[in-house]
Formats: structure tokens, sequence, C-alpha cells
């Protein structure tokens, strides 16, 4: 099955969602959270990703990951994760408990496709406090795609991962998973990087970009926001470009990035930590392209 075919199934094969102009969603992805060790890209910004998730809860924001939040190639248990960023957990679990968490399932997270898989990891807790089993994300269900499907105009946005145009991501996931374990992880510590990754393979990121943006030009120019590269990208609905777009991630040095979904526009946004005039640090949100009507991109 080629990039294109893998990427039509899994628009097909999407959850759709309905939204409209007052809808507001956040979307980010490549998260990795980890184990919090030195190999843990995720652990610098986890302030910053806690601090921006409360203020889209507080503001009445729905989720969706659009894959790889958990890092899942280089730690063989969830429960290792789920102690290392419990508070971040536990207020994923207040998005979920208010009908507010989109889960999508990325090439770390390629056993998230079995729902008994699923079930069994991400339901339920143990409370170390108590050693009690507490729910967590209780009947979660992790798909591979998610189309946004607006109920006045009827147009869609079409989330994925990404990896479908990523052959050895997709395909070849179990080889990668385990040279990752192996060898990557403790080379990781000092610093090598993993040449699996296609955010630290220039050549290879490009030709992942450029497959989506053929599947993009192929199915009527459907707005088609995806992860996996790590390389933001926003397009212009007055520029004609391709109307693909990524979200980043939540592993650039010092910031994360996404996309924010609100009142029927899209935004490329940045959160990172600055520095007051007084010495203070403070977390800042900053617009890195847009807002833009969706009703422009035709």
């Amino acid at each position: 099955m080629s990039s294109q075919e893998r990427l039509t199934r899994a628009y097909k094969e999407a959850h759709r969602i309905p939204f409209d102009d007052q809808s507001k969603f956040i979307l980010f992805s490549d998260c990795h959270r980890s184990d919090n060790s030195f190999a843990d890209d995720f652990a610098s910004n986890r302030n910053v990703y806690f601090h921006a998730m409360t203020q889209y809860y507080n503001d009445g924001f729905s989720y969706c990951e659009l894959g790889d939040g958990d890092e899942l190639w280089e730690n063989i248990f969830f429960k290792t994760i789920f102690e290392a960023h419990k508070n971040v957990y536990l207020l994923l679990k207040k998005f979920h408990d208010s009908n507010r968490y989109y889960k999508i399932w990325g090439n770390h997270e390629m056993t998230f496709r079995d729902k008994d898989h699923v079930e069994k990891t991400l339901t339920t807790y143990t409370n170390t406090q108590n050693d009690r089993i507490e729910p967590l994300f209780t009947g979660i269900k992790c798909h591979e795609a998610i189309v946004l499907v607006h109920q006045e105009t009827k147009q869609e946005l079409f989330l994925t991962h990404g990896h479908q145009a990523d052959f050895m991501n997709y395909v070849g996931w179990k080889i990668n998973r385990t040279m990752v374990r192996l060898l990557w992880k403790p080379l990781q510590i000092w610093g090598i990087s993993d040449p699996t990754s296609p955010a630290k393979n220039y050549v290879e990121r490009i030709k992942i970009e450029l497959r989506i943006k053929k599947w993009i030009e192929n199915n009527n120019r459907k707005i088609t926001i995806v992860g996996h590269t790590h390389r933001p990208s926003f397009s212009y609905p007055s520029q004609n470009a391709t109307p693909y777009f990524n979200d980043g991630s939540c592993v650039h040095p010092r910031s994360i990035t996404g996309i924010e979904i609100v009142n029927g526009t899209i935004t490329l946004i940045k959160w990172f930590i600055d520095t007051k005039e007084n010495g203070i640090l403070q977390v800042v949100r900053e617009v890195l392209e847009g807002p833009t009507n969706l009703k422009d991109y035709k």
C-alpha cells in the first residue's frame, strides 16, 4: 500500500466530529512524554505545556493530540511515563472527563491501534498513595485520524499524525522501535541524534511533507493538519498554496508549538518561557502565523 493509499484510508475511516464558528480546539502533537530521564525530550518543556493546557482547559477548549503524545518506543510500560508526568495526565483526565479530549496515535504509539491494549493501558492507573486502582481515561478511543466537519458549511479539516507518508515509521515501525530502545535511547543521553526520526533527518522530512501535499492536491485541496516532522507549517489562502498545516511539536528547545482553531479561524502559536524586566519568569503565548478565516480556504 502506497503512502497515498494509507492517507486515503485514514481519511475514509476517520472519526468525524462536528464543529461550528463557536468551537475552540487546541492541537498539539509530538509531546513524546517519557520517563523524565536525560533522554526525555518532553521534560524540559513540561511546565510550559502544563501552563498552556491549564489555560486552554479553563478557557473551554477541546484538545486534539495529533500523535506521539506518549513515548512508547523508548519505554515498554505506559505506567513509567504516567508516574514521571502524573500532573500532566491528571490534567488531561479533566479534558477527558469533560468530553474534550481526542487522541490520535502516531508511530511511537502504534500499539494503541489495538482497542484491547488501549483499554488495558489507559483506562485506569494505580494511585501510589493508597495503592488503589482509579479511573484515568475511562472509555477512551484512540484514532488514526479525525475529521472536523463544520455543521453549516460542511467544510472538512483532516487531522492525522502524518506518518502514513513515512514507510519505515508506519510499515517498518517495529524495526525502528527496536533500534530506538536498544541503541538510540542510550546514545541520546550523550547527545547523539536518532536518525530514524524525520525531525532530525532533513531530506526525509522534505519527502514526507511533499507526499502529504501531493495527497492534498489530489483530494480537492482538503485542509490537512499533521505533526510527525516537528516542523511547524502554515498556509495562507491568499497565496493559493497547498492547505498543508503542521503543528510542530512540544519538544522544541525551550518552547512548544501548536495550532488553535477558534471561532472559525486557524492560528499557529508558540508557548515559551520569557523573562520580565524585574527578572521574574513567565510563560508567554505568541502568534506565529494567522489567524486566518477557515471559510477563505476553498
